[in-house]
């Protein structure tokens, strides 16, 4: 069976936790399908759990790939899909809300496991680029630790343990997205190669 015709191209952003996908997302304007709207429910029994029981919002399985890929490629071979709406501090989908293309060529696909949609993405003829964030480690364990506060994500000693673990592992995050075949680039240039993108063409 022939593939359905192809509305528009998915860029993939990755990136470690408090990277500034979502910030070069917006910065863009281009359409966006935020990834992390696919984690797992907390009462889900795939949802992996740390050593002290609570969910484990870094490990791989804590997001459901096979929902999220379907998106991505209904988004682009149809111009418009219902995605769910996910509070990270309520834990659960709140709801839903429709991601619509209009005219856009391109549009975004961003989160922390971006990576394993790479090659779906790219079977399905629908990757446009896939790209990881590569910053400062520490600037991003800032960045993320204000953002967690304000957001109200968790408690502070849970943002705390989590954030300096983070620190740890940002190099591994970047090393994992690399070897599904992201290009490892700084948000700068990334920033800069991606707004003077003008045409689709497939990776």
């Amino acid at each position: 069976m022939p593939s359905p015709p192809v509305h528009a191209r998915a860029v993939l952003l990755a990136g470690p936790s408090g990277s500034g996908k979502s910030h070069l997302a917006a910065h863009l304007g281009w359409p966006v399908l935020r990834l992390d709207d696919f984690y797992r429910d907390d009462d889900d029994p795939l949802l992996p759990r740390d050593a002290t029981g609570l969910a484990d919002w870094d490990a791989a399985d804590s997001w459901n790939t096979g929902a999220a890929l379907a998106a991505v490629v209904e988004l682009a071979t149809t111009g418009r899909v219902e995605a769910p709406t996910y509070s990270i501090g309520e834990s659960r989908k709140t709801g839903c809300h429709s991601v619509v293309l209009a005219d856009a060529p391109a549009f975004i696909a961003e989160g922390l496991f971006a990576d394993r949609l790479v090659a779906g993405c790219r079977d399905a003829g629908v990757l446009l680029d896939a790209v990881v964030l590569s910053p400062n480690a520490f600037v991003t364990f800032a960045r993320r630790f204000v953002r967690d506060v304000v957001e109200a994500r968790k408690p502070i000693r849970v943002l705390v343990r989590r954030g300096l673990r983070l620190l740890r592992d940002q190099p591994d995050v970047v090393r994992r997205c690399a070897r599904a075949g992201m290009r490892v680039v700084s948000p700068k240039r990334a920033r800069a190669e991606l707004a003077a993108m003008r045409a689709p063409a497939a990776v």
